[in-house]
């Protein structure tokens, strides 16, 4: 598994005043998915522990983390295979419980979590602390219905807002994947305070358009959006074949100025730890006041939909 670190905070080019944090030290850990549930675990924990020893104080994973992107087909979850899982004692709050414990990081992950009615669940976003304490918990509010990602015919949208989390004095929102195309989303994060937005992600080539690659455009987008709203941006991609997807990796971290501060490769295991300078963001919407020259009284028609 490559190791990619970026240590020492890049230098903030709007920067009048000095910073008033050290930097927070984040991980992240690029993985395919191992149809041996002790093999991927084992995977799995060999990064968060690989980013734990350079210091990393949260390490961030894959969407749906121990499972593989099961959403390839359209029938559903019975036709899938696919079985949600319940929030607190289920085998994916449970991994990242123990091993946040035994790495003494706080771990992300994400899951297929089980809806109380019964019908359609969540994908949803968990932040565990070393003690076990479960201190994030944000489902997907955008649900892609694609050709190869039909997460319609298994989640329903996310009723959890856009919580901000503290994680060792630094702000963190924890949306999933599909919502990192989205402005608004970025945009109410922002205004709740976020620093770093978290996405954990499977995106990768288009089974009806296989001669398209997207990875430019993702890229672009969530950097646009960090630059637009002053925050980190750490999206964390899974790599290999899950037919008839190829998953495109490109894990990468980028800061409030658009610039990607570290970024694995497309096809191989990666674990990035990196230093965010996080007064960047003060430094940046200081000189570019985007938040406070909003306009929301004329914001209408973005609510009413297309020809509202």
């Amino acid at each position: 598994m490559e190791l990619i670190t970026a240590f020492g905070a890049q230098d903030s080019p709007a920067r009048v005043d000095a910073p008033t944090r050290e930097p927070f030290r984040i991980g992240l850990v690029q993985e395919r998915w191992h149809p041996d549930p002790a093999e991927h675990e084992e995977a799995l924990t060999a990064g968060i522990r690989a980013a734990a020893a350079e210091g990393a104080k949260l390490v961030c994973l894959q969407e749906l983390t121990l499972s593989p992107y099961f959403a390839v087909t359209a029938g559903g979850p019975e036709e899938a295979g696919a079985v949600p899982e319940e929030l607190s004692g289920g085998p994916t709050t449970e991994f990242a419980a123990r091993v946040a414990a035994e790495a003494g990081v706080h771990v992300h992950a994400s899951l297929y979590e089980r809806a109380p009615d019964g019908g359609l669940g969540f994908n949803t976003a968990i932040c565990v602390a070393p003690s076990g304490e479960l201190v994030g918990r944000t489902r997907k509010l955008h649900i892609p219905v694609t050709a190869g990602y039909y997460e319609d015919r298994y989640f329903r949208s996310g009723d959890s807002g856009y919580p901000v989390v503290d994680v060792g004095g630094a702000r963190f929102g924890f949306p999933t994947c599909w919502d990192q195309w989205f402005p608004e989303l970025a945009r109410a994060y922002s205004l709740a305070g976020a620093e770093v937005i978290v996405y954990p992600t499977a995106i990768g080539s288009e089974p009806d358009h296989p001669g398209f690659d997207t990875e430019p455009l993702w890229e672009r987008v969530i950097t646009g959006n960090g630059i637009a709203n002053g925050t980190f941006m750490v999206t964390v991609n899974r790599i290999g074949d899950e037919p008839p997807l190829r998953f495109y990796g490109s894990s990468f971290i980028s800061d409030p100025y658009g610039r990607i501060v570290a970024q694995a490769p497309r096809d191989r295991p990666a674990v990035i730890v990196a230093d965010l300078d996080l007064d960047q963001r003060r430094d940046w919407l200081t000189l570019f006041p985007f938040l406070d020259t909003r306009r929301p009284e004329a914001y209408g028609p973005l609510v009413e939909g297309p020809g509202g």
